[in-house]
């Protein structure tokens, strides 16, 4: 194997993913580097999960080249992986057992466990998961247990427990998705904060609304269709033209405070007349 660009955690050239006959993503050639912040935008069916079930090592592409933090997918074992890349998921959040305690549930990220066994935790284990969950502002949860949480506690648990490890790479897939106005905005803030640390990982986050793009996030890949409409720096990726694009309606995007605003826009005589 070719030497491997190790400021590159992410580099996808023309890959493929194909399931049943249907290709879910690709052709896609992605890279992502040490300090990146990257969202990848998306309508539902984009191929966006998919993309990130393979930047995650769950899943193979089928065609093209997947180096993953400088290891091929297909000639390594991706356990070796798992600690090197955090990420959250409702589909992991469904997989964690109500009655389990916040703070064994991301101490066991270390152990590459999903439900306390019978490992052994020790006091140095439980003050570093304080000190993660205080990163995410949900130090007060520690002692509860994870069925009792709202779903904006439990998200940012989640976020916590990937991480643990402090790993190279996290990746968070739409962890905004069904919360109200004020548990999005506390979730944005949070990670607004965590993307302006230069000791963070490199992240990377799927979201279908550009409202929960957090400040401080460098690049953007924009989907339809498993292929890329539009890839690179946020402000040139995250454009009136691209979503219109993406979306395949005609869409009005607003910027205000490093936030970003999006609407469908108005066609000219297309409001309601008042009845007389």
């Amino acid at each position: 194997m070719a030497d491997t660009d190790p400021d590159l955690l992410i580099d996808f050239t023309d890959v493929h993913l194909v399931r049943d006959g249907g290709t879910l993503v690709g052709p896609i050639t992605w890279q992502v580097e040490l300090d990146e912040r990257w969202v990848i935008l998306g309508p539902n069916g984009a191929g966006k999960t998919s993309l990130m079930r393979m930047a995650a090592a769950e899943t193979h592409p089928t065609a093209g080249s997947a180096v993953l933090l400088g290891e091929v997918l297909g000639s390594t074992d991706v356990r070796d992986l798992s600690t090197r890349i955090g990420v959250t998921s409702s589909m992991l959040a469904d997989r964690i057992p109500d009655d389990e305690l916040v703070t064994d549930l991301v101490i066991s990220a270390g152990y590459s466990v999903l439900g306390r066994w019978r490992e052994q935790y020790e006091e140095v284990d439980r003050a570093q998961a304080v000190e993660t969950l205080e990163s995410m502002g949900a130090e007060h949860l520690a002692d509860r247990r994870f069925g009792t949480l709202s779903e904006g506690e439990r998200k940012r648990v989640l976020i916590a427990r990937a991480l643990m490890t402090d790993p190279e790479l996290l990746l968070l897939d739409e962890p905004a998705a069904g919360l109200d106005l004020g548990g999005r905005e506390e979730l944005v803030a949070r990670l607004g904060e965590l993307a302006a640390d230069p000791d963070a990982p490199a992240i990377v986050l799927i979201t279908h609304h550009v409202e929960e793009i957090p400040e401080g996030f460098t690049h953007a890949l924009l989907l339809a269709e498993g292929v890329a409409v539009a890839s690179g720096l946020l402000p040139d990726v995250l454009t009136s033209e691209n979503l219109s694009t993406a979306f395949s309606q005609s869409i009005t995007l607003d910027s205000v405070d490093g936030r970003y605003f999006a609407r469908r826009t108005r066609r000219a005589g297309s409001h309601r007349r008042n009845r007389p």
